[in-house]
């Protein structure tokens, strides 16, 4: 589990890698914590091109960084995600409150 992130023109990109699951999740919500309130971003992109496997642990990774986001009245985007996360997000209704782009590669 490791993760790598950057900042440009008030957008803050964090890019996830590999499974999300109870074992990496609190490290994963706490981290994008830190690096939004740190950089206090306008926006704030989770790029899942990485991830391949995602549980409700996942879903908690997302609903702590929109509160994080929501807090400083930023938005938070989701790009890049896989056919079995995209599953999760559809079924828990993830994608009726973020705004999910596909990656641009």
């Amino acid at each position: 589990m490791q993760f790598t992130s950057f900042l440009e023109n008030g957008h803050l990109t964090v890019a996830l890698t590999g499974e999300i699951d109870h074992h990496c999740a609190k490290h994963y919500i706490q981290s994008i914590a830190g690096k939004i309130e740190a950089y206090t971003p306008d926006v704030c992109i989770l790029d899942f091109q990485d991830v391949t496997f995602v549980d409700s642990s996942g879903i908690a990774v997302v609903i702590n960084a929109l509160r994080s986001m929501s807090q400083i009245e930023g938005k938070l985007v989701l790009t890049g995600i896989c056919a079995q996360p995209m599953r999760v997000f559809r079924a828990s209704g993830i994608d009726k409150l973020v705004e999910i782009k596909e990656a641009v590669r």
